[in-house]
């Protein structure tokens, strides 16, 4: 996408979740999912959610080609609205019934599953954007997810760095992270006995908020 074909698409995807979900109304049922910060009133918070999930893409887009992606702790499954028309289908895993309900709706060829009964050497791309540091067992889902990578598969993570200008930024945007189990940097250090990684991005350039990896499987 163009800055434009960018800036067009995050204004239609506010307007649709806004539509669609009370984030701060309901602020107890949606803290725990990307929403809050995708419609956030403050433009920066809300740009930098945005940014991180096209960086996803194309960090994901040099390393592998297209073909089924899941989507771990999928939200209501933004990414999905971002991938290009070749990375389908689209699978997900989402506990949480409220953010899969309205993914449902806005994503009808969607595929949930389980992370056990996904299929495995099924993936060219498995995302886990800013979902497993709020597991304490993400080590364990790290070892879960490699089966379902096809072979030349990858595994895309995301997540917040956790440094003084990121929690200050949360406080700055009214959010806290009492529902964080670690932070990216555990979660890397874990998933190198499992995977090679081959690309490493902070979002956004020259403030590293978030880390975006590639990894390829041992």
């Amino acid at each position: 996408m163009t800055l434009r074909e960018r800036l067009d698409h995050v204004r239609e995807r506010r307007r649709a979740l806004t539509a669609s979900i009370d984030a701060f109304g309901q602020f107890e049922t949606w803290e725990e999912t990307c929403v809050p910060s995708y419609v956030h009133p403050n433009p920066a918070a809300a740009a930098v959610s945005w940014w991180r999930l096209f960086a996803a893409v194309s960090a994901a887009k040099a390393h592998t080609r297209w073909g089924p992606v899941l989507d771990f702790g999928a939200s209501v499954g933004e990414l999905a609205h971002v991938l290009p028309a070749e990375a389908r289908p689209y699978w997900f895993i989402e506990q949480e019934e409220p953010a899969a309900k309205v993914l449902a709706s806005m994503v009808p060829d969607a595929v949930r599953t389980t992370l056990e009964e996904a299929p495995e050497g099924r993936f060219a791309a498995v995302f886990a954007l800013d979902s497993l540091e709020h597991n304490p067992n993400y080590g364990e889902l790290l070892d879960a997810l490699r089966p379902k990578l096809a072979p030349s598969g990858i595994l895309v993570l995301s997540g917040p760095t956790e440094n003084a200008l990121y929690r200050l930024g949360r406080r700055i945007a009214g959010f806290d992270s009492h529902y964080h189990e670690t932070n990216i940097h555990a979660i890397e250090e874990r998933a190198a006995s499992t995977y090679e990684r081959v690309a490493v991005h902070t979002v956004p350039i020259g403030v590293p908020l978030f880390r975006i990896s590639v990894w390829r499987g041992r």
